[in-house]
């Protein structure tokens, strides 16, 4: 029973201790290293909202180039099932015709199976920019909180 009680009170006191010691610039001679800190998580926004914009063009170029493909793909498919129906009561140069237009189906297939593979790593560069920058902005709001408090320090002569 005793054991119990200290595996549960003492996950919760080191929890509940933990606020009071998160705030890493507390002091007027911590304002540079806040400032610093303040300055370079500030560069990583913008840096980030940069790469995310730019990310952005480039998933809607791959989401069209994945819907052209993917019709593409679809059109020969089609075209090399129309073939090889012909080719069944045909000769051997309808065979033949029929299994160029197989090859071609095949290698589109493959072009749309690759241009959706790029769509969704673009999506998924996108989701980690995304959840990137809101940390980011999160520490941000720290570190004004932290600015905040050290402002309202009193002044020491």
């Amino acid at each position: 029973m005793k054991k119990n009680i200290y595996i549960i009170v003492l996950p919760l006191l080191f929890f509940m201790s933990q606020s009071a010691y998160s705030q890493k610039y507390k002091t007027v001679a911590d304002t540079a290293r806040l400032n610093q800190e303040y300055l370079k998580v500030t560069n990583d926004i913008a840096d980030l909202n940069t790469k995310l914009s730019a990310s952005q063009e480039n998933l809607k170029k791959a989401q069209t180039n994945a819907e052209n493909k993917n019709s593409d793909a679809e059109s020969s498919a089609a075209s090399s099932s129309n073939q090889a129906s012909k080719a069944t009561n045909g000769s051997v140069r309808d065979a033949r015709r029929a299994k160029k237009k197989a090859k071609a189906a095949f290698t589109d297939a493959k072009q749309s199976r690759d241009a959706n593979g790029k769509m969704e790593n673009d999506e998924k560069r996108m989701k980690k920019l995304n959840s990137d920058l809101l940390k980011k902005q999160e520490r941000l709001q720290e570190l004004d909180v932290m600015r905040a408090a050290i402002n309202s320090l009193p002044v020491q002569q």
